[in-house]
């Protein structure tokens, strides 16, 4: 159970489903060699992959290159299907932070083959969410700083009013596709940047008005000794 610090208690996270989109900040799509999208790029990752603050990114045996990525989450607060843009502010509920660790060589190798790659988004440990919840109505999301350091260099710096699709935009795409219940997660993609994990690594994602969220990297074999 992950328990985020929220308003004036606490907020247990546990989404049904985390929605995540690719190639939503136009530097990130050209350092992947990707074209900018016309309509939102969307994946799941799985609830199990989530971790809290202060707990291990592992990395797993089966990859050699494993990547960070630092998100803003939209929590989602009531249940909703077709939600139309101008109505999706009331269906959410608070922001977070969140890590879309992902297993590049792994996504690399899948989309070679002209595969799925969900398996190099769902490990355990690949979703770092926190330091805590905020409350829509105490943050303004257009225009924050989002950021992530590794062992205290800067990896990835840039401002919310770079996503190409807006969070509006993002609900509505998603709601058409598939309902949203409370407690889901939508991760709004990252900013350019992203780069390898290794073993030993601190790594410090941070968005403006949400705070700090750190973790330890390991490697899968060092906890298994």
């Amino acid at each position: 159970m992950i328990r985020l610090p929220f308003r004036d208690g606490f907020y247990e996270v546990r989404p049904s489903k985390i929605i995540c989109l690719g190639r939503n900040y136009a530097a990130h799509a050209e350092e992947l060699g990707h074209e900018i999208p016309k309509e939102p790029v969307i994946f799941l990752k799985p609830p199990s992959s989530l971790i809290g603050p202060g707990q291990a990114i592992i990395l797993p045996r089966r990859s050699k290159h494993v990547d960070h990525e630092v998100e803003l989450a939209v929590v989602i607060g009531k249940r909703g299907r077709g939600i139309p843009m101008e109505k999706a502010m009331d269906y959410v509920l608070g922001y977070t932070i969140l890590m879309d660790i992902t297993a590049r060589d792994l996504q690399w190798e899948a989309k070679r083959k002209g595969l799925p790659w969900t398996v190099s988004k769902g490990f355990d440990t690949f979703a770092p969410i926190g330091p805590r919840a905020v409350d829509k109505r105490e943050l303004n999301i257009e225009d924050l700083e989002i950021g992530l350091k590794v062992n205290g260099e800067i990896r990835q710096l840039a401002k919310t009013s770079e996503m190409i699709f807006k969070v509006p935009e993002i609900i509505e795409y998603v709601s058409n596709i598939m309902t949203l219940e409370p407690g889901d997660i939508i991760a709004t993609g990252t900013p350019a940047g992203v780069g390898p994990l290794r073993h030993g690594d601190k790594v410090e994602a941070w968005i403006e008005g949400i705070g700090t969220l750190e973790e330890d990297v390991l490697a899968e074999e060092s906890i298994l000794c």
